[in-house]
């Protein structure tokens, strides 16, 4: 099920996959969806949520997997990707792409007012605070605290907005 908000500005350029097993993308008011924007329905039954006041800039691909909610004027930059979902890798008897998906951790939780960097990669599991700076190519897995500024791979809290 797909539910765009009257104010929300999807790219004609974007692409919003419906899921065919009716998972839900609800995209909220005032929300700007760039150009090649990918949001594709796979790998769980999990929604996605983007709330008000967000932008999503281009080349971002968001899974919907185990889920994804994002906060209210949250900030995500080009070529991010929001993946919460993992490949069943236990059998090395089968292929990985036979094998589906493992139990989820729990999809990705942005809260509001957070910035992702260029190429952020969010995983399942993540919980980023709010108010955190995630510097671009930093890979999350975990949880971020509020007000925090991070970096690396894996990420590392570096700071903490507002503090000189």
């Amino acid at each position: 099920m797909l539910k765009i908000d009257p104010t929300a500005v999807v790219s004609p350029l974007a692409d919003v996959e419906r899921s065919v097993r009716g998972t839900l993308i609800e995209i909220g008011p005032r929300v700007l969806i760039d150009s090649f924007v990918k949001i594709k329905a796979v790998g769980g039954s999990g929604e996605v949520i983007i709330g008000a006041d967000s932008a999503v800039n281009s080349g971002t691909v968001i899974y919907t997997g185990n889920g994804v909610r994002i906060g209210e004027a949250v900030l995500i930059a080009a070529n991010c990707t929001l993946a919460p979902t993992n490949h069943e890798i236990s059998d090395r008897n089968a292929r990985i792409r036979d094998q589906g998906f493992m139990e989820s951790r729990g999809g990705i939780v942005i809260e509001d007012d957070v910035w992702l960097g260029a190429g952020v990669v969010v995983l399942d599991g993540a919980v980023i605070g709010k108010g955190c700076v995630v510097a671009a190519g930093a890979v999350v897995r975990g949880k971020l605290e509020p007000y925090g500024i991070y970096a690396g791979a894996p990420v590392r809290r570096i700071g903490e907005r507002g503090k000189g």
